[in-house]
């Protein structure tokens, strides 16, 4: 149950890669909620067509996905994408026929890109939580792609100029990705929290991640309280 309330605990995180949408699940799972992550999921999905690439793991989701400027990235975007639903539509499904069901979901970035009757649904079972990356944090994000990949959908975003290199093009682009989301991110959440503000009050606690957990939900409860813009009410059960 949610530790402040008789309401099981529905959080799910939201916000571009990088931000820290699985460093935190972990963490509240084990202060003990159950926790799913879609990327692994979804990379369960695509077990076979990984396989017969010999990919693994989610970098493996990206490497076989590729760079958008490849001929075949449409393809495996619109593959992941469907993969990506599907996933959402199955959690979705389970809380609804568990309503007593706790569960922190782990979203992906492009999970603002599944459709408005999966995201109404989203928004109806649980709390949506936005880790909130400032503009001056948007180098990092792009560092975190450029050095260490997940699977990301451009949506045509990604707009390559006459003799640039890809990684320049990602540069240039992945801003423009940042702000797009940013807007989609802010209307589906219930709350937010800036990524800056998880970092320092944590670190104290970084060895023992029951307590990070439980202090991470504490200032989920305080933003609640607060009146934050976009924590009108809890979700139903």
């Amino acid at each position: 149950m949610w530790p402040y309330s008789n309401k099981p605990l529905r959080l799910a995180l939201i916000g571009m890669s990088g931000a820290g949408k699985s460093y935190w699940s972990t963490r509240i799972a084990a202060a003990g909620y159950p926790a799913i992550s879609c990327d692994t999921l979804i990379e369960s999905r695509l077990k076979p067509a990984l396989e017969s690439g010999g990919y693994s793991g989610i970098n493996g989701v990206a490497a076989w996905m590729g760079w958008p400027h490849l001929p075949t990235y449409a393809d495996r975007e619109a593959a992941y994408l469907s993969e990506e639903i599907a996933v959402l539509d199955e959690v979705l499904t389970g809380l609804e026929k568990n309503p007593e069901r706790d569960l922190v979901l782990d979203t992906t970035g492009s999970v603002i890109y599944v459709g408005n009757h999966l995201l109404h649904r989203l928004r109806r079972r649980m709390l949506i939580l936005y880790l909130a990356a400032s503009r001056d944090e948007q180098q990092l994000l792009i560092q975190h792609y450029l050095e260490d990949p997940k699977p990301v959908l451009w949506r045509g975003a990604f707009q390559a100029r006459a003799g640039e290199d890809p990684k320049e093009t990602v540069a240039r682009c992945y801003p423009v990705l940042i702000g797009a989301r940013r807007q989609s991110y802010e209307a589906l959440a219930h709350c937010s929290i800036p990524v800056s503000e998880l970092r320092e009050p944590f670190l104290p606690e970084e060895s023992d991640k029951k307590l990070a957990g439980s202090t991470f939900l504490d200032m989920v409860r305080r933003q609640l309280d607060c009146g934050n813009d976009r924590a009108k009410a809890e979700p139903r059960a």
